[in-house]
């Protein structure tokens, strides 16, 4: 088993160009809607799949129909779904975003709709027996809003498979400080950090990525990789008073939706490692699928496969 990916699962239905929400009830025409799989464990799991990766996906989604949208398009792209709960009680996470020609969101665009559902009930005792260890790489995405995972019991799986060689990595979905807070607990449990620049500044109270990745990698990661939209990210690894840092440009791309960008800029790093490549190697791998992905609309836009995606790099 490759990669298992663990945490947020959202169903996105995506909408674009949005030219702002004007007050009234008339029809916006647009040129295309989508729904994908999104969130930052769903999100990556198709990526990674697409990017030719064994994965399997865990997490918590309804009984419902939005549910049975998510599964389809998970199965469809070649993720193993059979560690997905399916609660009754609780709606699949969902959400809907009006996207604005340019594909970068800001005011005036109107707001993103999002029902966080299901991905509040998922604990450990969704997590197989051993199934983090048997895994290569385990995929934490957003365990800031899966906070079942806090737990005592979970981080002992952890440190139970990365003994065994398992790497972990981690990236958290929302921008929020308190949520964020609590994913702080996780970071002695992983090998691997990529928030984005808001995220690492709410997590530390530094508006620097540099000095924000130095204080992220005092508290466990032997890496921390910090995505910085439009100019690129900032790789930080080593100890964290003199660690090794470098930065690496964005891609020149025509962007028509930043959605999911950080979620394909995870699963080209890790695809990066799997095929032994070093740190830097990979965050370039990261780089090329962030790209790709931004070039369409929704998480999974224009992965078509690794060679495409490793040709932007030439």
């Amino acid at each position: 088993m490759a990669v298992v990916t663990l945490g947020a699962h959202i169903l996105d239905v995506l909408a674009r160009p949005v030219p702002g929400l004007a007050a009234g009830q008339g029809a916006v025409v647009v040129d295309e809607i989508r729904a994908t799989a999104a969130g930052a464990a769903a999100g990556t799991a198709v990526a990674l799949a697409r990017l030719g990766n064994d994965v399997v996906s865990v997490g918590a989604i309804g009984d419902d129909d939005l549910g049975d949208l998510l599964v389809t398009i998970m199965t469809r792209n070649g993720v193993d779904v059979r560690g997905l709960v399916r609660r009754t009680a609780a709606q699949t996470a969902a959400s809907i975003l009006p996207v604005p020609a340019g594909g970068r969101r800001g005011d005036g665009d109107g707001p993103v709709l999002h029902a966080p559902g299901a991905n509040l009930t998922l604990t450990a005792g969704a997590v197989g027996p051993g199934l983090l260890g048997a895994a290569s790489f385990v995929h934490l995405g957003g365990p800031d809003v899966t906070s079942g995972l806090n737990d005592p019991a979970f981080f002992a799986m952890l440190a139970a498979a990365r003994e065994t060689g398992t790497v972990v990595t981690m990236d958290p979905l929302s921008a929020m400080p308190d949520l964020l807070a609590g994913a702080a607990a996780f970071l002695p449990h992983v090998d691997h950090f990529l928030p984005d620049e808001e995220q690492a500044a709410a997590m530390t109270g530094e508006d620097d990525p540099e000095k924000a990745a130095r204080t992220l990698l005092a508290q466990g990661p032997a890496t921390v990789v910090v995505t910085l939209g439009g100019d690129g990210s900032l790789v930080a690894t080593g100890p964290a008073d003199a660690p090794a840092v470098h930065r690496l440009p964005a891609l020149p791309v025509e962007v028509v939706d930043t959605t999911g960008c950080g979620d394909a800029y995870c699963a080209g790093f890790i695809t990066g490692l799997a095929h032994g490549r070093d740190v830097l190697e990979s965050a370039r791998w990261g780089t090329a699928a962030a790209a790709t992905v931004a070039q369409g609309l929704g998480s999974d836009a224009c992965l078509t496969g690794l060679d495409d995606v490793l040709r932007m790099l030439n």
